[in-house]
């Protein structure tokens, strides 16, 4: 069993059931009275009422002259890492045809969604890289029209390095809204765009709720909570390293869980050393310390197999493995859940959230037992098909028949039977066809 010395002070608290009253009523209004209820919202919450929500060409272009070059080069490299990664992806999804008995063709087909709305955050932080992971990602997967939405950066607008970073990751068109009301737009539409068929992207519990409540009206990548890191470290691990990546992840906001994996007491100490320490100079501390203080968690076990163990427990949004070369592999096959994993003390989440390649939008709360975090494939429908001679019909409609019977679905053994007693008829008007001239 695991020792801990360190545990969370609180424990998550679910959604408040009045954050999906208020999502409910926000959704319900903007559904019914359209663009007057979103410019309401949008003036009360954020204080942002212009005279189109939709930002234009000329928009873009004063933004990306305000960014400067060395940031454009950035960002482009890491749209690069990110386009290659997923194209690299796309690769491994082929189409599928194949003949299973004689007649019978069967098939897959990896379709792209038709419209995407990509949800990308900018409340507390402006968030580049969401674009290159919502926007850039969808384009990959050859989704034709993909609708992007950020909210105003201190009532001037999009933030203009986000709004570079929008556009030149692909978006159709970008619309500056936040909140509920910029997802119920998507789904919805507004002004000259129309509806979406999926959105994605992370955000609040307001935006996280709206994308509960919006599923079924229109497709989610998945449903994100705060942020999560779980580090594991034995006893060759940098405390220092480990320390800053826990702060660096918890810097997230406040409600962040920062997980310590250790097999080593001594090196979990001196990371809390660490962290402590770091704090007093952290540029995010009023923020971080606040998270590492109320969600952090220090556990010590026994050796590697309790460590994967508690790991797979966890399922956590970002899993960092800081062990001794010859065990990474060991961990790269053993550790099953978790949204993405960073093997080895140079592969640090900030990474993988930025500019690496890999995608940052994750599953948390243990939802990585279950999914995957968003990639291109999530942009596919891989959709079946059958193909059927005569000859397929044979063998496959008494079957078919027989099991409809047992299911007392009389209707649909007709069909069955229909075919097979036309293919009968058939044979015997041919036969009868042809015995004159025998």
């Amino acid at each position: 069993m695991p020792d801990y010395i360190k545990r969370p002070a609180t424990q998550p608290q679910q959604d408040a059931p009045e954050v999906a009253r208020t999502v409910d009523e926000m959704l319900r209004r903007i559904e019914r009275d359209g663009i007057e209820a979103v410019r309401e919202y949008s003036r009360r919450l954020d204080d942002w009422d212009p005279p189109s929500f939709r930002v234009g060409p000329q928009e873009i272009e004063a933004a990306t002259a305000e960014v400067p070059t060395e940031l454009r080069e950035h960002i482009a490299f890491a749209q690069e890492q990110v386009r290659t990664f997923a194209e690299h992806q796309r690769q491994t999804l082929t189409d599928l045809k194949v003949e299973t008995q004689p007649g019978v063709v069967l098939g897959h087909r990896h379709i792209p969604v038709g419209a995407v709305g990509s949800y990308v955050p900018g409340g507390r932080y402006p968030m580049l890289a969401s674009a290159f992971m919502t926007v850039l990602v969808a384009k990959v997967a050859g989704v034709e029209r993909v609708a992007a939405c950020a909210p105003p950066w201190q009532g001037n607008g999009v933030h203009p390095a986000m709004l570079h970073a929008m556009s030149t990751s692909g978006a159709d068109e970008i619309i500056c809204l936040g909140g509920v009301q910029a997802l119920a737009s998507l789904a919805f539409g507004i002004e000259d765009v129309a509806p979406v068929d999926m959105v994605v992207g992370a955000g609040n519990v307001y935006v996280a709720e709206a994308k509960r409540q919006l599923f079924g009206r229109v497709g989610i990548d998945l449903l994100a909570g705060p942020t999560e890191i779980l580090v594991i470290a034995d006893a060759g691990a940098d405390p220092e390293l480990v320390a800053a990546d826990l702060l660096g992840q918890a810097e997230h906001g406040p409600t962040s869980p920062a997980i310590l994996v250790s097999t080593s007491e001594e090196i979990a100490r001196r990371v809390m050393q660490e962290v402590d320490r770091l704090l007093e100079s952290w540029p995010t501390a009023d923020v971080a310390g606040v998270a590492w203080r109320h969600h952090g968690t220090v556990a010590v076990v026994d050796d590697h197999e309790q460590a994967i163990l508690l790991a797979n427990e966890y399922a956590p949004e970002h899993l960092e493995v800081h062990v001794e070369e010859p065990q990474l592999d060991v961990y790269l096959t053993s550790l099953r859940n978790y949204g993405s994993l960073f093997l080895g003390a140079e592969a640090t989440v900030a990474y993988g959230d930025k500019a690496v390649g890999t995608n940052h939008v994750l599953p948390t709360a243990r939802a990585a037992r279950y999914t995957g975090g968003l990639w291109v494939g999530k942009f596919l429908k891989t959709a079946t098909y059958q193909r059927l001679t005569p000859e397929g019909t044979r063998c496959v409609a008494p079957s078919v028949a027989a099991i409809c019977d047992a299911e007392q679905f009389e209707g649909h053994a007709v069909t069955a039977r229909m075919r097979l007693e036309r293919l009968r008829d058939g044979v015997r008007r041919r036969d009868l066809q042809a015995t004159p001239g025998d």
